[in-house]
């Protein structure tokens, strides 16, 4: 089997299991994109096998710290164990994020789970080389999958060199579905709509947080499909006013709206202007909720992003009434949790705004973290209230 030497510090001497192009210290066998290698340390001691990329910056995934090849077995026993934690963790097996990429074991795969319908990402070379052969192990191993869709327009995939690609992989196009999450009823296009359906990392936060939204006066900023917004309205709220930008997605929000009978203002509008105007009206919510797209995607742009965070809470933080509620989120990996509530602290500093911790929020639970691949955590929340008289 051909491999990788790794450099004497390599991450994955430590734990970790993914080996970067700069960690390699001699290749051996000529693997090919997408091959099973072994990985050895300078004493060639084996330190598991692995899936290959020469492509990506992440040249090396491991799979096992054993010998082992990507075959049906393999793919049947690493689905049943990720369905069999779920349950456990008590997921909702029928809606729910059904495999996390190196959480599960099956680094580069992601597979979201909608009753009979099942939505594939293969994000590494040799997955995607193995995605009919994974499709097909779904459906036979997962009872009452009958469709799986394939979802592979993420632009990651350019970083492995893999070509955008959609369509069917097993089973006929399963067109327009209803989902219900927690009280509402989402309409889902699997073939044409955002990512993998619904943002199911999202599910336990939007009940947390609509759990105290009665009687206020709701602002959801970077609503999306109105994940937060109609479930704030469905619990009481006394109004709620919803802001996005994107058009498509604007529109299926009010489509959304509509179909639950929840009265929702939709705003398009870009959030940073929206909130300016909001400041010179003198406008005050009682909850504002602020889950805006990851503000940057590489390393090297991470005081970009703070500096993002901090205008975006400053100025929220001027139509947050007293003893009102903020829920904030930042799904940017590469910022750490430190680093957002230190950017939260201080935009809130700047808005003249003191706050108290209520709770700290993260991904559902159907997106495990192992400890040891700290990439696997990304979401982080904070429920914050204002403190009267400050």
């Amino acid at each position: 089997m051909a491999g990788l030497v790794v450099r004497p510090r390599a991450r994955i001497l430590h734990g970790h299991d993914w080996v970067y192009s700069s960690e390699v210290l001699k290749t051996f066998g000529a693997p090919a994109d997408g091959d099973v290698i072994s990985l050895k340390d300078g004493r060639d001691q084996l330190l598991g096998t692995a899936i290959y990329n020469s492509k990506s910056q992440i040249v090396a995934r491991r799979l096992s710290r054993r010998r082992q090849d990507l075959d049906v077995d393999f793919f049947q026993r690493r689905i049943s164990q990720a369905a069999e934690w779920r349950e456990r963790a008590g997921c909702n097996l029928e809606l729910c994020r059904l495999v996390w990429s190196e959480a599960d074991g099956l680094p580069g795969i992601i597979i979201d789970r909608y009753a009979d319908v099942a939505v594939l990402q293969t994000l590494a070379c040799a997955m995607d080389l193995h995605k009919q052969m994974i499709a097909e192990t779904l459906v036979a191993t997962i009872p009452g999958i009958k469709h799986v869709v394939e979802r592979n327009d993420a632009p990651v995939r350019t970083l492995e060199g893999l070509p955008l690609a959609t369509g069917m992989l097993v089973g006929e196009d399963p067109g327009t579905r209803l989902v219900k999450l927690g009280k509402i009823d989402f309409e889902v296009d699997f073939l044409g709509g955002q990512k993998t359906g619904l943002y199911l990392d999202q599910a336990e936060n939007y009940a947390i947080v609509a759990s105290r939204a009665a009687g206020r006066n709701v602002l959801d900023c970077f609503s999306n499909q109105g994940g937060f917004a109609l479930a704030c309205a469905a619990e009481g709220a006394q109004s709620v006013t919803a802001v996005e930008s994107g058009a498509g997605s604007l529109e299926r929000l009010a489509a959304n709206a509509t179909r639950n009978q929840l009265n929702i203002n939709a705003v398009g509008e870009d959030v940073f202007r929206f909130l300016s105007e909001a400041v010179r009206r003198e406008e005050k919510y009682d909850l504002i909720i602020l889950d805006p797209p990851s503000f940057t995607r590489a390393k090297g742009r991470i005081n970009d992003a703070l500096r993002g965070y901090r205008d975006l809470h400053m100025r929220a933080a001027r139509i947050l009434a007293p003893g009102g509620l903020l829920a904030t989120f930042s799904c940017s990996h590469h910022v750490s949790s430190t680093e957002f509530e230190s950017a939260v602290a201080e935009g809130l500093t700047d808005g003249r705004r003191t706050v108290r911790v209520i709770d700290r929020l993260t991904q559902s639970r159907d997106h495990p973290v192992p400890l040891h691949l700290p990439e696997t955590f990304y979401l982080k929340g904070l429920l914050l209230e204002s403190m009267p008289g400050r």
